[in-house]
C-alpha cells in the first residue's frame, strides 16, 4: 500500500477484456466507498486499442492483433509484451477535482521514474506522451490515455521496455505520424520490469503530492 492505495502488478500476460472489466469494477466500487484506490502494473498480449478519438484510417492492418474500444481518450495504441501498462483507478474526488493537473503529474511520474533508469525524457508541446531525443531523432518512450467516471480515474500509462517496436507499424500510433516510437532497449538500456515498478514505487508519493496540487501538500 502507498498512501491507502493498493499496489498490484502482474507477472503473467493479461488478458485485455479482464483488465478493463476489473477496472470498471474497481473504479465503482471506489466510487461507493467499498474498496480502496488502485495502481495496477502489467503487460498484455498483442493487441490494439482505439480510444474516443480514433480514426479507423490510421490502422492498416485490423487482422494483425486484436483490437479493443478502450472507452478512454485519444487514438490507436498499441500494447504487448515487453510494454509496462499501469491502470490508475484514483479517486479526484478527495485528491482535488483537476483533471489537467492529473494528467501532468502523471506526465511529471513517468519522466522521474526514466531518469533513475538513466533515460532523459521529456514533455513534447502539442503532442500527447513522453518523449526522447530530439529533433528528427526524437522518438515517443510512452503513451498516455486516461479516462475520469464521476472523478474516478481509469486508464493510465505505458512504458516501452522491451517490446517488439514492429508492431507499431499496424497503427498511427496516438495519431502522430510524424515521430517514431522507441524503448529503454532500443536507446540501450538493460532496465527490467521490476526496475521500471521499482522507479515508479520510489517517485509515486511525489505523484500523489502534485495531484493534490500545493495547496493540499503536506
Amino acid at each position: 500500500m502507498i498512501d491507502d492505495i493498493a499496489w498490484k502488478a502482474s507477472d503473467d500476460l493479461v488478458p485485455y477484456d479482464e483488465a478493463l472489466a476489473f477496472m470498471e469494477e474497481r473504479a465503482a466500487a471506489i466510487r461507493a466507498g467499498t474498496a480502496s484506490e488502485c495502481i495496477w502494473l502489467l503487460e498484455h498480449p498483442p493487441l490494439y486499442t482505439a480510444g474516443t478519438s480514433a480514426d479507423p484510417a490510421e490502422l492498416f492492418n485490423p487482422e494483425q492483433f486484436p483490437v479493443f474500444d478502450a472507452g478512454r481518450g485519444g487514438r490507436y495504441t498499441y500494447h504487448g509484451p515487453g510494454q509496462r501498462v499501469g491502470y490508475l483507478m484514483l479517486d479526484l474526488d478527495r485528491r482535488g477535482r483537476d483533471v489537467r493537473r492529473f494528467v501532468h503529474a502523471l506526465e511529471g511520474w513517468i519522466i522521474a521514474a526514466l531518469a533513475v533508469l538513466g533515460v532523459e525524457a521529456h514533455r513534447s508541446s502539442g503532442r500527447i506522451g513522453i518523449w526522447v531525443g530530439e529533433g528528427p531523432a526524437e522518438a515517443k518512450i510512452a503513451a498516455i490515455g486516461v479516462r475520469v467516471r464521476r472523478w474516478v480515474t481509469l486508464h493510465g500509462f505505458s512504458v516501452n521496455v522491451s517490446p517488439n517496436l514492429s508492431h507499431f507499424g499496424g497503427i498511427v500510433p496516438c495519431g502522430i505520424a510524424e515521430y517514431g516510437v522507441t524503448s529503454l532497449d532500443a536507446l540501450g538500456k538493460s532496465a527490467r520490469m521490476m526496475d521500471l515498478d521499482r522507479a515508479l514505487r520510489v517517485h509515486c508519493p511525489d505523484f500523489l503530492r502534485e495531484i493534490r496540487g500545493s495547496e493540499k501538500a503536506t
